[in-house]
């Protein structure tokens, strides 16, 4: 069929056809229960059945509530901890992996079967990973318990289990191992992107391995790295399966985070939806507010250090005062 003269065939409107479903499961999905959940934070929407729901007297009633309970505090404790714990050496070995597959000096030979092999924890479902571990670590009878006395570190079973401090650890131990594979594929990505000419330059300049990955590398990735960070943060402060999985939250609510604690506020028998909701919008703060932290330390400089928009407004205020130079 010939197009008319003067006619202009539109294909904007299949764009938003395209995206119409996106767009109806993003509101339904994950925009209304956000302001759903941000509303009855407010409320004293609470129990089973609760015909009289309103706003409280005190609107932040709820939010007090939370931020002054002792096992809302611990849980943030053990949430940050734990994801400390793991996050440290997991960046660590993923920059050293990313290190190792991305020097072209070294030629290792069957690379994708060692990047699957370190990716398949993160593709094994949580719930799989925490029946092995709770096997692994299990009391009386265990693998790590035989391996121990067999090799004469301990003389009788250790119970795990019952230590706070070792629970923990294999809780954030366990974070690291599923975690650490998906983290050096995302930085090697972003080693791949950068033009090769930079790192023919450096050799050729004399720069050894450690110089060309810490002084070329990493710059050359800071968006990588940003990305890398502010996931790492938002996962790991909402931290659920592993923790709730493996030990239910015990021994003495030590692998307890806050994601737990939020479940356990609205379903595990209190039914307390509207501190469950507080509690998510306090996360939802302290997340907004480490992550633009990390973006304000990570943000593009120009070549006198100054961030973008900075430099846009110096380069304002220097065309002003050109101009007002100009007509004086």
């Amino acid at each position: 069929m010939k197009k008319k003269k003067g006619q202009e065939v539109r294909y904007a409107k299949y764009g938003y056809i395209f995206s119409l479903p996106f767009v109806i499961a993003f509101l339904i999905f994950q925009l209304y229960p956000i302001l759903y959940t941000l509303i009855i934070g407010f409320t004293n929407l609470k129990g089973v059945v609760c015909p009289d729901v309103h706003i409280l007297d005190n609107p932040f009633e709820n939010f007090q509530q939370v931020l002054s309970s002792p096992s809302f505090q611990n849980a943030l404790k053990n949430t940050f901890f734990i994801w400390i714990v793991n996050f440290i050496p997991q960046l660590g070995l993923a920059l050293l992996l990313t290190a190792w597959f991305t020097d072209r000096r070294w030629k290792i030979k069957g690379q994708g079967i060692y990047k699957v092999l370190i990716y398949m924890p993160n593709i094994i479902t949580a719930a799989t990973i925490a029946i092995l571990f709770k096997s692994l670590f299990d009391y009386p009878v265990s693998p790590m318990n035989d391996i121990l006395m067999k090799i004469g570190i301990v003389d009788k079973a250790f119970n795990f289990p019952v230590s706070k401090s070792w629970s923990r650890g294999i809780v954030a131990f366990i974070q690291f191992w599923m975690w650490y594979g998906y983290t050096m594929l995302i930085l090697i990505s972003g080693v791949l992107g950068i033009n090769p000419e930079i790192f023919d330059a450096a050799e050729v300049d004399g720069a050894n391995r450690f110089q060309t990955f810490w002084l070329v590398t990493i710059p050359n990735i800071k968006t990588i790295l940003l990305f890398t960070l502010v996931t790492s943060l938002i996962g790991g402060l909402n931290m659920f399966d592993i923790p709730k999985l493996f030990l239910l939250g015990g021994p003495d609510n030590a692998t307890t985070t806050t994601s737990v604690f939020i479940y356990n506020q609205a379903f595990s028998g209190s039914y307390m939806y509207n501190r469950a909701a507080a509690a998510s919008m306090i996360m939802f703060v302290i997340i907004m507010f480490f992550s633009s932290i990390l973006f304000f330390l990570l943000r593009e400089k120009d070549a006198d250090g100054y961030g973008v928009a900075e430099s846009k407004k110096l380069k304002k205020q220097a065309k002003l005062a050109k101009r007002k130079g100009g007509v004086a």
